[in-house]
């Protein structure tokens, strides 16, 4: 595959060999009080290494809106190109994450969320209940993925091959679109 040329004739490498830098957030005040180990994190780090991508940082924090948020902007800032949330997608009464990243976003992005629900009915009915969203927020992608391991590895599957392209878009790197 050849380079793309630039308006001001440069080239540029193509969207299927950008580095992606990553960074994993794991939401859960029981991972975060060290109740019991983080699982998601580390599944959804496999996962992005086994795709090529730089994991540039992790966090566990409790379901709380203000830590999520912070967290989620200071990995932007830091360069993540793309932040994988795990948890916190739920109906339980402490499940916060859509609600944390919607008040920060700049734009949803709910084709992620539709595709990860119908892929996921596939495979279990309870996935109707799951809040998995997508959105931009500062120059990063934002997914939220379920808080079981198989889940989360399972929807970033689902939507994995539009990644490069949102993560390009939201930092604002030209594209042919």
């Amino acid at each position: 595959m050849t380079a793309e040329p630039k308006a001001d004739g440069a080239h540029r490498a193509p969207l299927q060999q950008m580095q992606i830098q990553v960074g994993i957030i794991t939401i859960s005040d029981r991972a975060s009080a060290g109740d019991y180990k983080d699982l998601g994190g580390p599944a959804l780090k496999e996962t992005a290494q086994n795709a090529g991508w730089q994991v540039l940082a992790e966090a566990i924090v409790p379901d709380d809106t203000t830590r999520i948020q912070e967290t989620l902007r200071s990995f932007s800032k830091q360069g993540c190109g793309l932040i994988l949330t795990t948890g916190g997608t739920g109906i339980g009464p402490r499940d916060v994450t859509p609600e944390a990243i919607r008040a920060i976003m700049r734009v949803e992005l709910p084709g992620f969320g539709e595709v990860m629900r119908a892929e996921s009915m596939k495979i279990t009915s309870n996935a109707i209940l799951s809040r998995n969203l997508a959105a931009v927020v500062d120059g990063s992608l934002v997914i939220a993925l379920p808080g079981k391991p198989n889940g989360a590895v399972e929807c970033l599957g689902f939507v994995e091959g539009a990644i490069p392209h949102g993560v390009a878009v939201a930092q604002g790197t030209p594209t042919s679109c």
